[in-house]
């Protein structure tokens, strides 16, 4: 089992949801936690109720829209002489709209935060990787798993998720991956889904109101992290979706195509 006390772990998305919660996961067990995302406020917050646990805490502004924030946060880390042996990605952004009514603009944009900004942090944090090792824990989805309507942009980046985490895992032995496949989760997600056009829906969905306590999600992450598991699905009854699609793929496709994807 992994051991956190004295360790270091870098969360991007820190100030809210998920990676909130994890944050406090992380410093519960004497992990001292960095925080960054695209809003200072939240994640000071953040921050103060780390420290309050008991570790060290830090928090720095990154747009993973933005490779120039992302260099600039390298760049503190090395100023710092911080040394990473947690990386939690978490930073990330829904949709809500048809496929073929989303602008090819939103599309892009859910793979540069969801996908390709957390990968130019990893490779541009190779060298320590490489020569320290690191666990690298990523917020998935069980949009990751399968499609599923309304959400094709947010499916697709969160598909490239697993291709290339699995992947990294495969050829460097210093680099651990635990790909974390939650379900509905009670956060803000949807209310901040990007519509057809781009604009954040404003609208919590009924299944996120009645979604998976965060808290909980938190609590079973950080234990397959520990045990250094490469997949963990969290949630509830939705998460039956998962076994449907591997083992009874005519069964999903008729949920799938009846369901409310709100």
């Amino acid at each position: 089992m992994l051991q956190f006390k004295d360790k270091t772990v870098l969360i991007t998305g820190g100030g809210t949801g998920i990676g909130e919660a994890l944050a406090y996961q992380y410093a519960r067990r004497g992990c001292n936690v960095i925080l960054t995302g695209r809003r200072v406020a939240p994640l000071e917050k953040v921050q103060q109720k780390c420290i309050a646990l008991g570790v060290k805490s830090w928090c720095h502004s990154v747009d993973m829209e933005n490779t120039a924030t992302i260099d600039a946060l390298v760049e503190w880390i090395h100023e710092k002489n911080f040394k990473i042996d947690f990386l939690l990605l978490n930073a990330g952004i829904s949709q809500r709209a048809l496929t073929l009514e989303t602008d090819i603009s939103v599309d892009r944009r859910l793979m540069e935060v969801n996908y390709f900004g957390g990968i130019y942090l990893v490779k541009s944090l190779k060298e320590m990787f490489l020569s320290r090792g690191v666990h690298i824990a990523v917020v998935s989805s069980v949009s990751g798993v399968f499609g599923f309507p309304v959400r094709s942009a947010y499916c697709a980046s969160k598909h490239a998720i697993h291709g290339f985490y699995e992947t990294i895992a495969l050829e460097y032995p210093q680099i651990k991956t635990t790909i974390l496949i939650p379900g509905r989760i009670h956060t803000d997600v949807s209310k901040n889904a990007l519509d057809g056009s781009g604009k954040a829906t404003g609208v919590m969905d009924p299944g996120q109101a009645n979604g998976y306590d965060v808290n909980k999600c938190a609590r079973k992450a950080i234990r397959a992290i520990a045990h250094c598991r490469h997949q963990k699905v969290i949630g509830g009854f939705d998460t039956i979706m998962v076994p449907f699609y591997k083992y009874i793929p005519w069964l999903f496709r008729l949920i799938a195509r009846n369901v409310s994807a709100r």
